[in-house]
């Protein structure tokens, strides 16, 4: 019995210890909940005296604040806070819920529709550095695309030719796109031509009879596109659509430009081409040079802007 009794002995003591702690842990909780309004106001009412004050002011005017911003420093105190609150996720929520409050999205909405943000954008969006940004990445798209055309028409050129023909020589893939490229802009210039002779003709009361007005409307429209094609293959050697696929016209006489009857010959040639349902390039799937109906009227090549001019001589 004496034995069972000293075994005993020291979970009753453990019980009543635990007992008496929980007790007065419990009575710690009540009397902080009693005397906490109290406490808080007797610690503001001391905060508030000037005494407290100015001892406050003489210890945040002398060297206590630098030694401390020094020891947090030196010990890395807030890098050791910030790594800890980043390793276990707090910070990750606290700025969840910091961004997420409705305070927080009042803020933004209010920063943003300040009109001194609205300047700043202003100003920003309206800088040289953003128009060069936006014009850089334009071209660059622009570039992008057209390099991608001409690479599609190249190819198409090579599996089109019935005969093996070297590579300066532009096939009727490349001829065709840039063909319907100027076609699109002589129509347009005919329409913009014919909205402002009908502009006129309203002003000075319309062309009688009608069929003048349509026949001169047709005159313009040949007129434009025979212009279009003459100048451009004089001038330059290629259209717009022609620089926009890469290729261009040449003289298969020795000369790199075209004369004006060259241009005005090969014109009509691209006409007579067209009328029967485009049979007049045909020749350019057989031929060694690609040459089409306008090139053997002309006497002239297309080729490729970067295939160079050898092999343009005849």
């Amino acid at each position: 019995m004496g034995a069972a009794d000293q075994g005993t002995q020291p979970d009753e003591r453990s019980a009543v210890s635990d007992a008496i702690g929980g007790a007065a842990a419990y009575s710690a909780r009540v009397a902080a909940r009693v005397w906490r309004g109290p406490i808080e106001a007797a610690a503001a009412e001391l905060l508030a005296t000037p005494e407290v004050r100015r001892a406050a002011d003489r210890t945040l005017a002398g060297p206590l604040p630098e030694e401390l911003g020094r020891l947090l420093v030196r010990h890395r105190i807030v890098e050791r806070v910030v790594h800890e609150l980043v390793a276990s996720g707090e910070l990750e929520r606290m700025l969840e819920t910091t961004l997420a409050s409705p305070e927080s999205q009042a803020m933004v909405d209010r920063m943003l529709a300040s009109p001194a943000m609205k300047q700043s954008l202003e100003r920003v969006l309206a800088g040289p550095e953003v128009r060069a940004a936006l014009k850089s990445q334009s071209a660059g798209l622009a570039d992008e695309v057209m390099s991608g055309a001409r690479e599609t028409a190249s190819g198409l050129d090579s599996r089109l030719a019935l005969r093996e023909s070297p590579r300066p020589f532009a096939g009727v893939a490349s001829r065709g796109v840039a063909l319907v490229v100027d076609a699109f802009v002589v129509v347009v210039a005919t329409a913009v031509v014919g909205g402002a002779a009908g502009l006129v003709g309203a002003v000075v009361g319309g062309i009688r009879p009608d069929w003048l007005a349509q026949a001169l409307l047709s005159l313009a429209a040949v007129v434009i596109a025979v212009g279009y094609f003459v100048v451009f293959w004089h001038t330059a050697g290629q259209t717009l659509g022609m620089r926009l696929m890469g290729v261009r016209v040449l003289s298969s006489r020795g000369r790199d430009r075209l004369t004006a009857w060259q241009a005005l010959v090969r014109t009509v040639g691209l006409a007579l081409a067209i009328i029967p349902c485009f049979l007049g390039f045909v020749p350019a799937l057989f031929d060694r040079r690609r040459r089409a109906l306008p090139d053997y009227l002309a006497g002239t090549v297309v080729v490729y802007d970067d295939g160079g001019t050898d092999g343009a001589e005849s």
